[in-house]
């Protein structure tokens, strides 16, 4: 800092540095008010502002007047309609509450207030999502992600470009604390994000979704059906062909599998696997006998292009034999890929 004169100037009062301004300030509130704020400088800028404190005499009314004119319009730009800067109020709050206390309180005022709003968002098609974010900064695009569900988060960056994924991760990975004007950059384009979703009809696959929660139901998941079934047999229905999804045989166990490839004839294999997820096709084939293996591929080959409905169609009939085996306590079947420990 330059060097200051003793005395201020009355004719230089507008010409002030930063520095004489808040050691102005200082003098003005009182010492304690004053002590509270200088225990958060750091020591270089405690050293620099009491130097100037302590050289200061003959102050003026308009200096003085020119110094809080400028803390309050300073205080202003960061404590108006758009709030109080993050290191203002930690610096208040650890006055107030100390530094353990603080922080708890400002990580509920930066970020939980947007996680109602996120939460709606659960509603929506993560591929609509990602489309949203598409053109955002990647540095918003991993804020965004970071305060949804792991899962949504993961659907979503799964429907986002293949080659901008992993600066996706890298920026979420690297995230600590955000900044005060990056979280109301967020709220923005979740606010903009919300208006866009309610305009819309909003598409909810419920039986989707209540299959998947009896699926993982603990206790008696065959009475809660059928007091189901007695209201809507129809939904029922749908609930338990969503229930039993093709894509659950490959979870299955070596036993379960080799009952229901038993049950099912190699034709309907031939065309239910037409297409299929690769560790379906895996599964299905290390289960059967090497010979039965060898005709089943044969009569792939041979079956040359069938329509996807005539699959999804062979698919069901499959899961409809794989539920009565399970009715009929034949097999037990694994309905969601539960984790395991070795």
């Amino acid at each position: 800092m330059a060097d200051t004169n003793n005395n201020l100037d009355p004719e230089n009062e507008h010409s002030l540095t930063p520095v004489e301004q808040a050691a102005i300030v200082l003098l003005s509130i009182g010492e304690e008010p004053a002590a509270a704020v200088l225990r958060c400088l750091s020591r270089e800028e405690l050293l620099e502002v009491t130097q100037v404190m302590s050289r200061m005499s003959g102050i003026k009314v308009e200096a003085v007047k020119t110094a809080m004119q400028t803390f309050f319009d300073d205080y202003r730009q960061q404590s108006g309609v758009h709030g109080a800067s993050r290191s203002f109020l930690k610096r208040s709050l650890d006055l107030a509450l100390g530094g353990d206390i603080a922080n708890t309180v400002l990580n509920s005022i930066y970020g939980d207030e947007l996680r109602p709003k996120m939460a709606r968002l659960q509603w929506a098609s993560p591929k609509w999502l990602a489309d949203f974010i598409a053109n955002e900064h990647v540095q918003m695009q991993a804020v965004f992600l970071a305060f949804l569900p792991p899962a949504l988060a993961g659907q979503i960056l799964d429907a986002l470009p293949l080659e901008g994924r992993d600066l996706v991760l890298l920026n979420m990975a690297r995230l600590d604390e955000i900044d005060r004007d990056l979280l109301l950059e967020l709220e923005e384009l979740v606010n903009r994000c919300l208006s866009s979703f309610d305009s819309q009809s909003t598409s909810v696959e419920g039986v989707r979704q209540v299959a998947e929660i009896l699926n993982r139901l603990p206790g008696n998941r065959a009475q809660i059906v059928e007091l189901l079934r007695a209201h809507d047999p129809d939904v029922v229905a749908q609930i338990e062909m969503s229930m039993y999804d093709f894509l659950i045989l490959s979870t299955q166990t070596e036993v379960t599998l080799t009952r229901i490839i038993e049950e099912v004839p190699l034709e309907q294999w031939a065309i239910a696997l037409k297409g299929a997820e690769q560790a379906i096709r895996d599964a299905v084939l290390k289960t059967m006998p090497k010979r039965q293996a060898q005709a089943f591929e044969d009569m792939m080959r041979r079956a040359g292009p069938v329509p996807m409905s005539r699959i999804e169609a062979t698919r069901q009939e499959i899961m409809a034999t794989v539920k009565a085996l399970a009715d009929a306590g034949e097999v037990e079947v694994q309905l969601f890929a539960e984790t395991v420990v070795e």
